[in-house]
């Protein structure tokens, strides 16, 4: 998809998901928060600066940093929890003039479907490439299957990247 993507034009935003020092300073927090804290999960030295970032927990896929650090892509400001509402996010969309969103990603139960239903609140048509993400399974339950569940009620679309990648191409 970021190949199709980047040959068409088409803007790119990656959300990510970063802690800083002080994040680990919170009072209270959910488990999987509790989790990600414990092993460093997404840990950055801080906001100012990328020391330590490359190959850490909260690094890009290496197979991804080609188009990710093309100067291209619209890197928002970090999400903290599950989804943009606590970045930018939605304000880079609105500035271009965009209300049509095709989103993958990681963690498909909680933060892509978490940004599926924010960016639906925020009256974006949404189209979700269901094979482009994952999640956990657990002796609880298999995120995955759960996510896709959610996706088929809410999402104005579900693709596979094949369908999406033909869509991107089609785009007139």
């Amino acid at each position: 998809m970021f190949k199709a993507a980047k040959a068409r034009g088409l803007p790119v935003f990656v959300s990510p998901h970063y802690y800083y020092q002080h994040d680990h300073q919170w009072k209270f927090e959910g488990a999987l928060e509790t989790l990600m804290h414990n092993i460093g999960m997404f840990d950055r030295k801080g906001a100012l600066t990328t020391e330590g970032f490359a190959d850490s927990g909260a690094d890009w896929l290496a197979r991804y940093k080609p188009y990710i650090e093309d100067g291209k892509t619209i890197v928002t400001s970090p999400h903290k929890l599950y989804g943009p509402e606590s970045n930018d996010l939605v304000l880079q969309l609105r500035k271009r003039g965009i209300d049509k969103v095709v989103l993958a990603g990681m963690s498909a139960n909680l933060c892509t479907e978490s940004h599926l239903r924010e960016l639906l609140e925020q009256g974006f048509e949404v189209a979700v490439v269901t094979d482009a993400t994952a999640a956990a399974q657990v002796p609880e339950g298999d995120g995955y299957e759960t996510a896709l569940v959610n996706f088929r009620f809410l999402a104005n679309a579900n693709w596979n990247t094949r369908q999406a990648v033909a869509e991107i191409n089609n785009r007139k």
